[in-house]
């Protein structure tokens, strides 16, 4: 993968209550919202932006050019719950990306140092229902997309052993058949830049995710353009399509699941349709990493013969 020259004052992760990251996240919100979709008229004078303007957001915000000018450029030191909501309004932010930006604007004070360095242990009540729908693929992933556990249809699905402790983050970015095998990688991978962003945003002081973010930028040049989008997601329900190099094209809704005493570990399970051709595959993926004690070799898709055809 091409890398990047690494420039840590662009990540605005690592201090922040120097509000960077969230001057950054107003700016681009603002780019993108023009005065007719915000229900405005565009004020006069030379206009070089084709997104709001800064007074134009202050307007529509309640506040004056200069306090709204302050909050982007980093240099207003407090910003209340009522500042945060009313920005939210004016720029037509989605649930997610209110919450995102109330998380930047939190003050010190609020902002908790995150003790995240011991490993992680899976939850064992997600363990047990991970075992229970055997008859799909899961995985559980806890910080920072670590893997905490996985069942044998996932790793058969996806063609990778996802040892405890790798990087899902890594494999999906990093690893060239990643690319090759989902269909729809872009999307997929789009919205795994936007969750890990949202992150960043709930835990500033972790200074590993830091780290991860920040190699995942330097190696990768669609994180490196994503991450500067300021997309931010919570995805709950999202679709994956596989080219399976032995039983062909898979599809797969994938929902997460959490419980409210472990809200930092998620079990990722890819449902299927009743009576599809990708639930009855299933049961050829497992016979097929049965016939092998160490599993067959992944091929490229598309060159090898399909069990479907």
């Amino acid at each position: 993968m091409p890398r990047r020259q690494r420039n840590d004052s662009a990540y605005g992760l690592s201090v922040p209550t120097d509000r960077t990251a969230f001057g950054a996240f107003l700016r681009a919100r603002r780019d993108r919202l023009t005065p007719s979709q915000a229900g405005i008229d565009p004020f006069p004078g030379p206009r070089r932006v084709t997104g709001l303007r800064k007074e134009e957001l202050a307007f529509l915000a309640g506040m004056s050019s200069e306090h709204y000018s302050r909050l982007e450029q980093g240099r207003q030191r407090y910003v209340t719950d009522e500042v945060v909501d009313a920005l939210a309004r004016a720029l037509q932010l989605d649930e997610v990306e209110h919450a995102h930006l109330k998380d930047l604007a939190a003050p010190r004070g609020r902002q908790q140092v995150s003790s995240w360095e011991a490993p992680q242990r899976a939850d064992p009540g997600l363990v047990r229902v991970m075992v229970c729908l055997d008859h799909v693929p899961a995985l559980l992933l806890g910080r920072r997309m670590e893997v905490l556990a996985s069942n044998d249809l996932v790793r058969g699905v996806l063609g990778t052993s996802l040892e405890p402790g790798s990087s899902f983050m890594h494999w999906l970015f990093l690893e060239p058949q990643a690319r090759e095998q989902i269909e729809n990688w872009s999307e997929f991978a789009r919205a795994a830049v936007g969750s890990l962003r949202y992150e960043a945003g709930r835990h500033p002081h972790d200074r590993r995710l830091v780290t991860s973010i920040a190699d995942l930028r330097d190696r990768d040049l669609d994180v490196a353009r994503w991450w500067l989008e300021h997309h931010v997601a919570d995805q709950t329900s999202v679709t994956k399509r596989l080219a399976h190099p032995v039983v062909g094209q898979l599809a797969f809704g994938i929902e997460l699941v959490t419980t409210p005493h472990n809200a930092d570990q998620r079990l990722v399970i890819y449902t299927v349709q009743p009576n599809s051709y990708t639930e009855t595959a299933l049961p050829l993926v497992r016979s097929w990493m049965n016939s092998d004690a160490n599993g067959p070799p992944w091929e490229p898709a598309g060159r090898s013969e399909h069990l479907a055809e």
